[in-house]
């Protein structure tokens, strides 16, 4: 079968970031560019970023938004692997499609692995569980990120064609620890404040680092499976 028609992979920078990138390099033949956003990446973010720059010269240019996503309904549990339809902003409840060619080529080699889901994009990471159900019963959506309107908005402005995979790593059932604190204006975790966020809720943290864990275990076989020849 042959690989999916994606010039170019937007993966948040860190682990996730890892996975797709030792995933790939198992993979013989050519492969698409990989390329790392920062966490809860903006428009302006993309805007600014060279290597998003050279995306745009590609003919004709689709791009793949891959990493890991929150759940916010009962049946979609860690390591669930899910393809967006659409994805709507939490902040304006803006709804964005995906390119349906390309998420219909992906569906396609994933065939019964995959779900197709609405994603919802928060501007902050969505601590409590009860939240995260409030969230996904008042918009619709079935999983929650921080960069993926973002992408749509500006790939697709720009006449790309863009699909978002990504791979469950925590159930709506259960609090995460609250990380904001670490999050930098940058987009990245400072070890320090996450380590000092994850001590003071032992339990949640423990679950989110399984659930990671999880998730980037299936994000490394989910990227193999659809750039193997």
């Amino acid at each position: 079968m042959l690989q999916p028609p994606v010039q170019a992979i937007l993966v948040c920078l860190g682990a996730e970031y890892k996975a797709v990138s030792r995933s790939l390099k198992r993979v013989s033949g050519s492969t698409p560019s990989v390329v790392s956003l920062p966490m809860g990446a903006s428009c302006t973010d993309l805007k600014n970023c060279q290597d998003v720059h050279q995306i745009l010269k590609l003919a004709p240019p689709s791009v793949l938004l891959m990493g890991l996503c929150g759940s916010l309904k009962a049946r979609y549990q860690v390591g669930d692997i899910v393809l967006y339809q659409d994805c709507v902003d939490n902040s304006t409840s803006l709804l964005k499609p995906c390119d349906s060619t390309l998420t219909k080529l992906l569906y396609q080699r994933l065939q019964e692995r995959v779900s197709i889901v609405k994603g919802l994009t928060s501007d902050r990471i969505i601590c409590s569980a009860t939240e995260k159900r409030h969230l996904g019963e008042t918009t619709g959506a079935d999983v929650v990120d921080m960069e993926g309107f973002a992408v749509l908005e500006f790939f697709t402005q720009a006449g790309v064609s863009v699909a978002m995979l990504r791979v469950v790593s925590d159930d709506c059932y259960h609090d995460l620890p609250n990380l904001t604190s670490a999050l930098s204006p940058d987009g990245s975790l400072q070890p320090l404040l996450l380590a000092m966020a994850m001590l003071r809720q032992p339990i949640a943290a423990t679950r989110l680092i399984r659930g990671s864990l999880r998730g980037l275990q299936v994000l490394e076989q989910v990227t193999t499976k659809l750039f193997s020849g």
